[in-house]
């Protein structure tokens, strides 16, 4: 799938709950999978509270015997591996143009922030979260079609 030179084919802005398919094995789907399988050759942009929120979901899924500290640990060190990049400017646009989209499209803040963030850097969103992906596509944001592997 990767390019020969190892150079990155597609970016995309990625939802947590694609991230949390590919850890939790009761959430796992083709399209998570696909977006799993895709990581290598391509450039992720992540919302400013994108890491709290893994966290959150992990730390959650821990109390609720989902998975243990050890299993958490070992995923979030898979994790740095991939090209993975932080947008600094979430917070800037939370109180006007995300809160602007989670009353529009009914979404929380949290979900707003990654639609805002695509429609800010003009990219695809990768998520798996019914009511964000409406509302992408409402806003003309399509969603992310991982790159197909080359033979």
């Amino acid at each position: 799938m990767a390019a020969a030179n190892g150079a990155i084919r597609e970016e995309f802005i990625l939802d947590c709950c694609v991230v949390m398919a590919w850890f939790f094995a009761d959430e796992r789907n083709d399209y998570a999978e696909e977006i799993f399988a895709a990581m290598p050759v391509c450039l992720t942009h992540v919302s400013q509270h994108w890491r709290l929120e893994i966290g959150h979901t992990l730390l959650v899924g821990e109390r609720r015997g989902r998975c243990t500290e050890q299993q958490s640990a070992a995923f979030l060190a898979d994790l740095k591996i991939h090209r993975i990049r932080l947008d600094t400017e979430t917070d800037t646009h939370a109180l006007a143009g995300t809160l602007a989209l989670a009353r529009r499209f009914g979404l929380t803040t949290y979900d707003a922030a990654y639609l805002e963030l695509a429609l800010r850097r003009n990219l695809p969103l990768a998520t798996i979260d019914r009511p964000l992906a409406k509302a992408a596509a409402l806003a003309g944001v399509p969603l992310f079609q991982p790159p197909k592997p080359t033979p």
